[in-house]
């Protein structure tokens, strides 16, 4: 039985093993390829190591690659991309906590039907906003602009972090807020000293999310973005599909490695209070 039973786990093992590094292998490939020489990466196996180790596509990527008719590479589109993104993600995580703590403590009796069309309406594709979206962003004076892609990954972000804090929200006691309003505290008294303090967990969750959600963004970037001042993704697409002079392979790879670090850093930096917010209650309600 015991025989049976080591085999049984050796099996699974070998095989998570066996997966991972199929899913792991282009990564592989493009980290070693980032690595080499032009010369190298045309002339060379794809799973071979360099035989002379290079930074220069990682510094020619960040610095100087040219996106369009800009040759500064992709560091001003790096900080772009921040400039949108962390503004989106505060508003985006405290509109939808204050929406959660509503509709779970403070329920109206059309509190299921709104909490039904905000989900509704987070599973559009996006495809269908676009012309909305120009109609209003422009109406607001805001196409093209960095405060219009802030406007509309704040809105879009508002039903995702709602689900969230309202299905957390939904586990807290009841009598939190009832002994707090006994004591004299008011809506807002409640949801500042007492609410948030107990959602840091759910907070991971919803700032992962976001956060992911605008830095991978390509549709808005390229739609409604400053032709000058585009989001990461919108950047590096335009590199990586530039169709004058020699094709640097290895510099468009090292363009993509240094795109996707900050959402790989963020997940291991967080990713046991990403686990840790689900487990408490964002699945649940």
């Amino acid at each position: 039985m015991r025989r049976q039973y080591t085999f049984k786990t050796a099996a699974l093992y070998a095989a998570l093993v066996f997966f991972g590094l199929y899913f792991l292998a282009p990564l592989y490939v493009m980290l070693v390829a980032s690595f080499k020489t032009l010369t190298e990466v045309r002339n060379s196996s794809i799973i071979s190591l360099p035989e002379v180790w290079t930074i220069e596509p990682w510094v020619k990527a960040w610095s100087s690659a040219c996106s369009g008719l800009d040759c500064n590479g992709i560091k001003p589109f790096f900080l772009v991309t921040f400039e949108i993104a962390i503004p989106a993600v505060i508003l985006a995580i405290l509109f939808g906590a204050l929406n959660g703590y509503v509709m779970a403590k403070w329920r109206s009796k059309g509190a299921d039907i709104l909490f039904a069309a905000l989900l509704i309406g987070s599973f559009v594709p996006l495809q269908l906003y676009l012309i909305p979206l120009a109609v209003t962003l422009r109406e607001l004076g805001v196409f093209g602009t960095t405060a219009g892609l802030i406007l509309i990954h704040t809105v879009y972000g508002i039903p995702l972090t709602t689900m969230l804090f309202r299905n957390y929200y939904v586990t807290l006691p009841d009598e939190l807020i009832r002994a707090a309003i006994m004591d004299g505290a008011g809506f807002f008294k409640i949801f500042f000293a007492i609410i948030l303090p107990l959602s840091p967990a759910i907070m991971v969750v919803a700032l992962i999310l976001v956060f992911s959600g605008i830095y991978n963004d390509f549709l808005f970037a390229l739609t409604f973005g400053d032709t000058a001042k585009r989001p990461i993704m919108a950047a590096v697409q335009n590199i990586v599909a530039s169709s004058y002079g020699v094709k640097e392979y290895n510099m468009n790879i090292a363009a993509v490695m240094i795109s996707a670090l900050p959402t790989l850093l963020l997940f291991l930096v967080a990713g046991k209070f990403f686990v840790r917010g689900l487990t408490q209650g964002a699945v649940k309600g």
